[in-house]
């Protein structure tokens, strides 16, 4: 799996470089890059980002304020030049922190370890996960919901599409709604119900989950931004 990440950082010449040692890496997918902390806050609010590459300082907000804006904190990389910040990044649970000029080798590594936690924390999230009990092909299998992806109706069936591999179930729409946990789904078209968990980056017509556009009906755009912004 792939950690959805954002660059922020105010000198266009670092952000260049950052983005290509991202985009250069098989790990990491990355949803934008940005000159400053209140561009970067409006992406946050809008896509499911794993890491942020952050520089500290920046004009108008640094990369303390913004994350102490955020309710919920991805991963992050802090990236600076100076050296005297890293006791205050640790602070702040930094997974690592890189110094300009930064190494492609440095790079790699902060990048294994940023991989590393986030599969150490998937798995700890799949003993604890919460579970629903779905019957396919005249078989019942237990799927933990935070693998589900989204749900698709299909004809007299739904489709449940998770991280490994998709089931129809005689079910409706309504019916499998009921069986999920509060909070974390919600039906953006009559036709399909997502993860709000997986959702990377939505507007008015589309939710994307893993580069799958998801149609979004008309009535439901602000339901799935104020969904998103109270988890």
């Amino acid at each position: 799996m792939k950690l959805n990440c954002i660059v922020v950082d105010d000198s266009a010449i670092q952000r260049m470089t950052i983005t290509k040692l991202v985009n250069e890496s098989p790990n990491l997918h990355l949803i934008g890059d940005f000159a400053n902390a209140l561009e970067a806050k409006n992406s946050l609010n809008n896509n499911a980002v794993d890491l942020i590459f952050l520089d500290i300082e920046m004009p108008l907000i640094s990369g303390f304020d913004l994350l102490d804006g955020l309710k919920i904190k991805p991963q992050i990389i802090f990236i600076t030049s100076k050296a005297d910040y890293a006791v205050k990044a640790f602070d702040y649970e930094a997974t690592d922190f890189l110094q300009k000029p930064i190494s492609k080798e440095r790079f790699l590594k902060a990048v294994k370890k940023a991989n590393e936690l986030h599969q150490l924390r998937n798995e700890s999230h799949e003993e604890q996960g919460e579970t629903i009990i779905i019957k396919s092909n005249l078989k019942k299998l237990k799927v933990f919901t935070f693998k589900i992806k989204w749900i698709e109706a299909y004809g007299d069936y739904i489709k449940v599409v998770t991280d490994d591999e998709s089931h129809l179930v005689l079910s409706t729409m309504k019916a499998f709604e009921s069986e999920l946990p509060d909070g974390k789904f919600i039906r953006i078209h009559k036709s399909y119900i997502v993860n709000l968990d997986r959702v990377e980056k939505f507007n008015s017509k589309f939710a994307e989950i893993d580069g799958q556009k998801i149609p979004i009906s008309r009535n439901k755009k602000d339901v799935i931004s104020k969904a998103i912004e109270a988890i």
